[in-house]
C-alpha cells in the first residue's frame, strides 16, 4: 500500500478509519477494541483540527490589526505569559507540560509567520498607493473595498499576501 503525496487531495470521506496493519493478525476482539478506541482518537484528531482552524481565523484577524497599526508580528511578553499559561494547564491536565511548550511554540511560530506575511504585504501594498481593506469577513485584505465573494478577482486568498 502507497501512501498518499501531498499534492493529492483526500476528502474527509476517503479515511478508511479500519485501516490497520494488523487486521488478520491479532484476535478479533482485541482488534475491535482497539478500533472503538481509535475511533475516540479520530474523533478528538478531527476536533483538534477544527478547533485549530479557527484559532488561525482569530489570529489572522490579529495580524491584519497588527499590519493595520505598523504593530510587530511577534509579542514576545505575551507569547511568554501563553507558555506559562499553557505549562500550567498541561500540568493539571496531567499532560506533559514540556510537550504542550513544544506544541504551542510550533503554533506561535506559525502565527508570527503569518502576521510577518500580512504586515510585509499591507507595507508593499501601502508603499504602491493602494492601501488594503480588511475584507467583509475579516480574514484577509482586499485591494478594493468593493471586493467581496461577489468580486472574487479583487481579493486575496492568503490573508493578504498576494493582492491581484
Amino acid at each position: 500500500m502507497s501512501e498518499p503525496s501531498h499534492a493529492e487531495h483526500l476528502s474527509v470521506e476517503d479515511f478508511d478509519p479500519g485501516a490497520s496493519s494488523l487486521t488478520g493478525a491479532v484476535d478479533p476482539a482485541i482488534m475491535a477494541e482497539l478500533l472503538t478506541i481509535r475511533s475516540s482518537i479520530d474523533n478528538f484528531d478531527a476536533t483538534l483540527v477544527y478547533l485549530l482552524a479557527e484559532r488561525f481565523k482569530a489570529t489572522q484577524r490579529v495580524g491584519i490589526l497588527k499590519a493595520k497599526h505598523r504593530l510587530p508580528p511577534g509579542d514576545p511578553n505575551r507569547e511568554l505569559a501563553q507558555i506559562q499559561r499553557l505549562r500550567a494547564l498541561a500540568e493539571s491536565a496531567h499532560l506533559d507540560p514540556a510537550f504542550a511548550e513544544k506544541f504551542l511554540n510550533f503554533i506561535i511560530s506559525e502565527v508570527i509567520h503569518h502576521h510577518q506575511a500580512i504586515s510585509e504585504s499591507h507595507s508593499a501594498v501601502a508603499a504602491t498607493g493602494v492601501v488594503p481593506v480588511e475584507s467583509a469577513d475579516g480574514q484577509r485584505f482586499v485591494a478594493h473595498p468593493e471586493a467581496s465573494p461577489a468580486h472574487p478577482a479583487a481579493a486575496t486568498d492568503d490573508g493578504g499576501t498576494q493582492l491581484q
